[in-house]
Parts: C-alpha cells; structure tokens; sequence
C-alpha cells in the first residue's frame, strides 16, 4: 500500500504536469482511508516525499485549474486527501515544517494546530523542502517528482542545483547574496551560520567570514516551472 499512496500522489503531479484532467486523480487522493495516512506515512522519507508532491500537485490544480489567487490559495482547506481537508499552510507549515508559525522565521511553533497537523508532522525539520516546494513564482525552485528510495538524494541535488542558480558569491565584497528563502526560515537553515555551512557544502566556497544579503523574490508567474527529469 505504501507505494499506492506514493504513486497517487504522484501520477497526480504528473497529471498536472500534463496538463491534463487531475478529476480522476483528485478522486483517488480524496478517498484514501484515513488510517492510511498514519499507516503509510510512517518515516520521515515516506512523509517528505508524499507531502511535498501532494503540496506542489495541488498548488497547480487550484491556481491553474481554479483559479484560487492569494492569499486564499495557501489559507483556505482547499486540499481534501484521506477524507481530510487540508490548507496549503497546514502541509508546508503544519506538517512539512512540524507546525512553524508561518511568520516567525521559523523559531516559534504554531500553538493552534489542529491534532491531526501534529499527529502527521515530521519530527524533524529538513531545510531542503524548501528547494522543493513550488508556489508558482519566478524565484521558487522547480518542481520535481520526489520518491522515498531517492529522497535524500533527489533533496540534494535539488538544493545544489537551486543554490548553483540563485546564489552569488561577492568575495572581493565578502558577500553571499542569497534567495529570500533564507530570511523568510531563517531558523529552518541554522540561522545564518547554517547558511553559511549550507553555501560551502553544496558549492564548495568557504564563506565563513561572509555577510549575507537576503535577495528579492520575483513573484511574477510561472505554473509550468518543472525540472528535468
């Protein structure tokens, strides 16, 4: 069943990609029973895979297909999975960010989470979902299609491949010009500090000395932003 739920959440994505139809698909994550959720879910791997395709599959069904606009598209329960509704909020907050209050830079917990945010949440939080999910801007990573034998490495390559592409190194100005991710979850990265150690892991430059300067985010649209495969 594990790779059930996978998939569906998958071939939905893929679905969306092709921008065909996502009704039958819609009607599959719909009617999952809710155990499985609990069941299924039950690593970090399975977690992180699962969510972030369902976030990124159902960002595009509402903006494209719905026509949701902002803020609605991230506030309202507009994602019904398992017999569930959930917000966009509540996958990348709640669950993939183990219910951060959304405005806190990621230092403070949301306290008024629902008991099934925090009965689904990952333990941990992965700074590299952030190079994953996709909110339809410019600036927002691309999306790819995750799976749990390959997350680690898929998260990887997505967060160099991003960082490669978004980041500029100054040195004669000792600056890191970064994407705007990293103030926005600040305390997702490790502060500054950890994106520093973030910087010199995936592209190989000792910045340890630099400063670092939050970028602007171009929020202009792009709903067909998918890496290739």
């Amino acid at each position: 069943m594990n790779k059930d739920i996978q998939k569906i959440a998958a071939d939905f994505l893929l679905a969306l990609k092709m921008q065909q139809q996502p009704d039958n698909h819609l009607a599959k994550i719909s009617a999952l029973p809710r155990h499985i959720l609990f069941q299924e879910l039950d690593s970090e791997q399975q977690k992180k895979t699962f969510w972030i395709n369902c976030y990124n599959a159902f960002f595009l069904h509402l903006r494209r297909n719905k026509r949701v606009d902002k803020p609605a598209i991230y506030r309202e329960k507009l994602c019904r999975i398992a017999g569930q509704t959930f917000s966009l909020d509540e996958i990348e907050h709640g669950i993939l960010r183990r219910y951060r209050a959304k405005l806190a830079f990621g230092y403070l917990p949301n306290l008024f989470v629902p008991k099934i945010i925090r009965q689904l949440a990952v333990k941990r939080i992965d700074a590299r979902i952030h190079f994953a999910l996709n909110c339809g801007a410019i600036s927002c990573p691309p999306i790819a299609f995750y799976s749990v034998e390959k997350l680690d490495q898929q998260l990887d390559w997505a967060s160099e491949s991003f960082l490669k592409n978004e980041t500029n190194i100054l040195p004669e100005k000792q600056e890191i010009h970064f994407s705007r991710l990293g103030y926005w979850y600040l305390g997702d990265f490790g502060g500054r500090k950890g994106i520093r150690q973030m910087v010199q892991h995936y592209l190989g430059v000792d910045t340890n000395s630099y400063r670092i300067v939050f970028k602007d985010y171009n929020w202009d649209e792009d709903l067909n932003n998918f890496a290739e495969a």
